[in-house]
């Protein structure tokens, strides 16, 4: 099962415009996390663009413990020289959760078969360049109670040591939940018996998906 991938950062739309041969190929990046999203994603820039000739699309999107759900569509376009080289460039990326549309207004010169599969996959290649990702990693999490007196100082201990502490819970005891990998239970149980003298123990409650900025 994946355990990490690299997707768009959420709530942005990365913009690139390009000109070849008087054609205009504006191309619009952003997340998805359903086919829903990227449906409204598509919608959203025909309807931003509506006197253009072409809004040619392409997404990934990323379903557990399943194969990822994979579109495009040349809009019109000759069968194959739009869609399909913009989804073969995202998928070169290894990103998921992601839609790409090119919007085209023709310049009234012909591109050819060969000439458009160049332009819509160039288009998006120069896209990438500067959309800004996150990486989303499945960790495993687990509570930890503490008193008071000991939680302040036991949290800043686990923050320095790179341990990722999702919530805090402060009750009649204060109960931190963190994020792990796989497989980093025992040198997490051993630092946290450690910083409290073996007064605490951890229990796992479950997986979550993480994410952190790329850039």
């Amino acid at each position: 099962m994946l355990s990490t991938y690299q997707r768009p950062v959420e709530h942005e739309v990365c913009e690139h415009e390009i000109e070849i041969k008087r054609s205009r190929f504006i191309t619009l990046i952003g997340r998805a996390d359903s086919e829903a999203a990227a449906r409204d994603f598509i919608e959203a820039a025909r309807l931003r663009f509506p006197d253009a000739r072409h809004h040619c699309s392409a997404f990934i999107i990323h379903v557990d413990e399943a194969n990822p759900i994979e579109r495009s569509s040349d809009d019109g376009e000759p069968s194959g020289t739009a869609g399909k080289p913009m989804l073969e460039v995202i998928k070169g990326t290894g990103m998921l959760d992601i839609c790409v549309v090119v919007v085209r207004y023709f310049g009234g010169i012909k591109l050819g078969a060969g000439g458009l599969v160049h332009a819509y996959g160039d288009a998006v290649r120069q896209a990438l360049l500067s959309l800004d990702r996150v990486t989303r990693s499945r960790k495993e999490l687990y509570s930890l109670r503490l008193t008071h007196a000991r939680a302040g100082r036991v949290e800043g201990e686990l923050r320095n040591r790179g341990i990722s502490i999702v919530d805090a819970d402060y009750g009649a005891q204060v109960t931190l939940t963190v994020a792990l990998n796989p497989g980093a239970r025992e040198d997490f149980d051993a630092s946290v018996a450690a910083l409290t003298q073996g007064e605490s123990n951890t229990k796992p409650v479950g997986h979550a998906w993480i994410e952190r900025p790329e850039r």
